[in-house]
């Protein structure tokens, strides 16, 4: 048997062994013994050449023009394309979620990555007409410098795109950290960067742990931007060290998403919106729907439909076609789901199935969960509360789309939510309440468009948005500038007064 292959780090246009000479191992969650590469376990060094390399190629990368910054990422969004196939069944292999998801990622990064070249002849600021005469206001974007990229395992090409593309396109460099579990998939994105022609120094890959590569890329004197996503707890720790220098800084962090079901829902389509979001990524997604709020009237018919439907997923290894859910993305991941399912027995909630990691038939060698469904949870009970990142979704019944808000607003998080009706008054009044960045109708708490803004309330943001053009915002700064050309003193509030 070949030996695993060996992956570098990305530095200054070079691919480069750590400084620290030692790797870690990439593992696939499906099979424990499958190795699918080793990486750098770089340090604080690897990250000081990093940040240096894009800091110097900064003063170049800026004064390129937007539109021709544009045509390197077209490039880059083309050969995405071409490789998709591959791409998918690499991050199937470390990842673990199913072929079509993986699939779904990628094309992610594609569609981000199109839309952020199209950006690049799109950069508009304003013209403004002056309180003076023979004066002309207008208002530019500016790029802002070398952008930290911290990114998580769930999502590891599609998460690193919404960061990367929209720092390029405004005329940042970047250093991206990937997730430990899954560097591969940003690995390769890098690498298709480089072969679409970015220069020099401009997008800069070191991977390695949290701790000693993390943390020293945010102590950096010379990163001006970190954008992070992750959970809550590491999050808020992110914020404090940026916030001692004034970072650009945008967290994307937990969530506690969830689905409200009337008494008038398709029952059948609500069903499949919260087997898809309940399930989907082993219900590892930030906007994954982990609760869902049934109408009372309709509560016994819905909760009996969805956990036939959770019992008969097939779950097992992505790269089977027949498989539906994937394994969890690791052995302390898995844990921390039959932590969660205890406290929730404990607490009360009736478990209608699942509630066990699954064993044999090929399961033993990985990370898998049964979809697990508990039944009549109290809203304030921690299975309902809490982000579990797994395969458990709380039924929660209600009375009524009134308390239907304001069980799905109770909660710390505010990322996503959705209701199925087929009343437009109901519609639109959990659309005006609900207190989630992202609101569905109809469909599940996940799906999200590259075009549109991403980002949550309460704890799980700190404002910004990804994606569309408010990333832009994160990525540049404005810049108001006044010609004046009537050759003479003129003072706004003062002369025109």
């Amino acid at each position: 048997m070949a030996p695993p292959k060996v992956y570098k780090n990305f530095i200054d246009g070079e691919w480069v062994e750590s400084t620290s000479g030692n790797t870690f191992d990439d593992i696939n969650p499906a099979n424990r013994h499958e190795l699918v590469g080793m990486f750098q376990k770089s340090n604080a060094r690897d990250v000081e050449m990093a940040v240096a390399a894009a800091k110097e190629a900064y003063k170049a990368w800026r004064l390129v023009p937007a539109p021709k910054r544009g045509e390197i990422l077209f490039r880059a969004a083309r050969l995405l394309l071409e490789s998709k196939e591959t791409l998918a069944e690499q991050m199937t292999r470390e990842m673990g979620k199913v072929l079509e998801e993986t699939r779904g990622d990628v094309q992610e990064a594609i569609d981000m990555t199109f839309y952020m070249a199209g950006e690049g002849r799109r950069q508009f600021g304003q013209t403004t007409p002056s309180e003076l005469q023979n004066k002309f206001c207008m208002s530019v974007r500016s790029p802002i410098g070398v952008a930290a990229l911290i990114t998580p395992w769930n999502f590891p090409m599609a998460i690193p795109s919404w960061k990367t593309m929209p720092a390029l396109i405004c005329g940042n460099t970047v250093v991206l950290k990937p997730a430990q579990d899954t560097p591969l998939s940003t690995y390769n994105l890098v690498q298709i960067l480089e072969e679409a022609g970015v220069p020099r120094g401009v997008v800069n890959l070191v991977t390695g742990t949290g701790s000693e590569v993390g943390a020293p890329l945010l102590r950096q004197a010379d990163v001006r931007l970190v954008s992070f996503t992750g959970s809550t707890e590491v999050g808020q720790e992110v914020s404090k060290v940026c916030a001692a220098s004034f970072k650009h800084t945008c967290l994307e962090m937990g969530g506690k998403n969830v689905i409200l079901v009337m008494d008038d829902a398709k029952l059948d389509l609500a069903v499949d919106g919260a087997v898809w979001g309940g399930f989907g990524t082993t219900g590892q997604r930030c906007t994954a729907a982990s609760r869902v709020v049934v109408d009372r009237k309709v509560y016994r018919e819905f909760t009996e439909r969805f956990v036939e439907r959770a019992r008969r997923l097939k779950a097992g290894n992505g790269l089977d076609p027949e498989v539906q859910m994937g394994p969890l993305i690791n052995e302390a991941q898995l844990s921390a789901v039959e932590k969660y399912v205890e406290i929730g027995k404990n607490e009360g909630a009736k478990l209608l199935c699942g509630g066990q990691r699954l064993t044999g038939d090929g399961y033993d060698c990985g990370a898998f969960y049964a979809p697990t469904v508990f039944g009549d949870c109290d809203p304030k009970m921690r299975v309902a509360q809490e982000e579990i990142f797994g395969p458990v979704v709380s039924v929660i019944p209600c009375d009524g789309l009134d308390e239907a808000i304001d069980i799905g607003n109770g909660v710390v998080y505010g990322l996503s939510s959705s209701i199925y009706t087929q009343d437009v008054n109901k519609a639109f009044k959990a659309m005006r309440e609900m207190e989630t960045g992202i609101f569905y109708v109809n469909a599940s708490t996940i799906g999200a468009e590259t075009h549109l803004p991403f980002g949550g309330t309460k704890q799980t943001g700190n404002g910004h948005r990804e994606a569309a053009t408010a990333a832009l915002d994160f990525y540049s700064e404005w810049k108001s500038i006044y010609v004046d050309y009537s050759g003479k003193l003129q003072r706004a509030q003062i002369d025109n007064a």
